[in-house]
């Protein structure tokens, strides 16, 4: 879940960006660049869009009709966690059920076959894991994860969709309609008046989605954890992301100021156009593929 936007860029903006490069011989030179050396990848939403779920801000992101939970909201009233738990309650098992792309599958078998080093996600929706990168940093959190904000316990999503259930009867994904990236849905005023919050089963205290909301910061290991990657890498493959956001575009800055390339695949332009090395507009579902079979990485079979 992105954090804080600079202040200064309104959500949703980015600089005036070159032009992506249709020339095939640009995607030679993608092809040459992690065949030199291992590259840290840094994901986004958009390369979980052709697994069913929508990114913030493309052409149909949720941004344009969803603005989504703040750490402030959530954490100052039993009405933003009621209005947020029962939106999510009613949306997360759609992300829970989504499968990994070809995207997801290709960015795994690049990192086998050692031309990524690491991999980094702004996603909460745990694909990468689920298609064998078990190592993938999470930047900010998991959606099938929840922490007590009193005790710090953290337990499973199913566990807590179990509880939740059992409080509210029926109510589920058919309340819900559009499924949003952070797992909620829009639902009737009414419908959420009436829902009932479950407390930590451990202490009675408050639960939160182990993710990161916006306007909360990531926690400092983590994203240290994140920069030694990028140092490590002989440079940074951006993929599926605007980088609106700092919480990710800082990775791309700290490698350009390192002089490290910046190759960026990403359908439509980002705020990190002006760092980038190299700049593709390619859907990740077929341009990833077909990049690991260039470079001779198989992908699963299954």
């Amino acid at each position: 879940m992105p954090t804080q936007p600079q202040p200064q860029q309104p959500p949703g903006s980015a600089p005036d960006a070159p032009a992506a490069p249709t020339d095939p011989s640009a995607y030679d030179t993608l092809t040459r660049l992690l065949a030199t050396a291992a590259f840290t990848v840094l994901t986004g939403a958009g390369i979980s869009t052709e697994s069913g779920i929508p990114d913030y801000r493309g052409p149909a992101g949720s941004l344009r009709h969803h603005t989504p939970m703040t750490y402030e909201e959530f954490t100052g009233s039993e009405e933003g966690r009621r209005r947020y738990w029962a939106r999510s309650h009613a949306g997360w098992r759609r992300i829970w059920r989504a499968a990994p792309n070809a995207g997801h599958y290709a960015v795994e078998a690049l990192r086998r076959a050692g031309f990524v080093n690491g991999v980094i996600t702004q996603n909460v929706d745990g694909l990468h894991r689920a298609a064998g990168t078990r190592g993938a940093v999470e930047l900010h959190g998991g959606l099938d994860r929840v922490s007590c904000l009193d005790c710090g316990r953290v337990t499973a999503r199913e566990e807590l969709d179990g509880r939740l259930r059992a409080l509210n009867g029926d109510f589920g994904e058919a309340a819900g309609a559009r499924i949003n990236p952070d797992g909620d849905v829009e639902l009737p005023a009414e419908l959420v008046r009436d829902f009932r919050i479950a407390p930590c089963a451990a202490c009675g205290g408050v639960l939160k989605p182990d993710v990161v909301f916006f306007g909360e910061s990531v926690p400092k290991p983590r994203v240290r954890r994140c920069f030694d990657l990028v140092d490590a890498g002989h440079g940074v493959l951006v993929l599926g992301s605007s980088l609106t956001v700092m919480s990710g575009l800082r990775f791309v800055r700290h490698a350009a100021r390192a002089g490290k390339p910046v190759v960026i695949i990403n359908q439509g332009p980002t705020r990190g156009d002006d760092r980038a090395t190299l700049r593709l507009d390619l859907p990740l579902g077929t341009a990833l593929p077909d990049l690991a079979h260039r470079l001779g990485a198989p992908l699963p079979t299954s």
